[in-house]
């Protein structure tokens, strides 16, 4: 059983997640906890060179279901030698994306089993869940002008409109857990949505 604090960011692309994880880390040390800032995929060693296959344009011949496998072997890396370490020993760990994203993008977005995706998932991370997720929302076609173009990434602006509602739809599912927070405005204006958001939720 965790006995830290395991909080996700989840979103599109291009939403901020890496700034605003950065800024909740920051957050979190000021008030005297010891942190933890982890992302997926590739948060292990093993895991970039995960990242690096799922992420390159040049595989474009990546099935859909070798998608979900390598993203769920990322994660069932990093929850073992990462996560369930650091909740173990009191930590807050703060991860951008977790299982919503697998969610999100290869069920809502490429149309696989979302049911076939929970199950890769709880196996992968022994049924490990988040305390709090943190929902980035922003129009795709904002978020999107912020990103590089990776293999991803470079899918039809129509793909990450289903993403989007993918995560709307798990937070809508997940209310006790998932926090919808605006991506819009200034990185301090999110900045002090998130902290609201969590400080208001922990304190239930």
């Amino acid at each position: 059983m965790a006995e830290g604090l395991f909080i996700t960011l989840e979103g599109i692309d291009g939403v901020g997640k890496s700034t605003q994880a950065q800024l909740l880390v920051e957050y979190f040390t000021e008030k005297g906890c010891n942190v933890v800032h982890t992302f997926e995929p590739g948060g292990t060693k093993l895991g970039q060179s995960i990242r690096r296959m799922l992420l390159d344009p040049e595989n474009q011949q990546l099935a859909p279901v070798t998608e979900i496998l390598l993203y769920a072997a990322d994660r069932a890396q990093h929850v073992a030698e990462v996560i369930q370490p650091a909740l173990a020993q009191g930590k807050v760990v703060v991860c951008e994306r977790y299982i919503d994203s697998s969610v999100a993008y290869q069920g809502y977005g490429l149309g696989l089993s979302v049911d076939m995706i929970a199950a890769v998932n709880k196996l992968a991370t022994d049924g490990l869940e988040p305390n709090l997720t943190i929902c980035l929302d922003a129009e795709p076609e904002t978020a999107l002008a912020r990103v590089g173009g990776d293999r991803i990434e470079k899918r039809a602006l129509s793909y990450y409109e289903r993403v989007r509602a993918g995560f709307l739809s798990i937070a809508a599912q997940n209310p006790q857990r998932v926090i919808v927070v605006s991506a819009e405005g200034l990185e301090t204006e999110v900045a002090q949505r998130v902290q609201r958001s969590v400080v208001g939720r922990l304190a239930q």
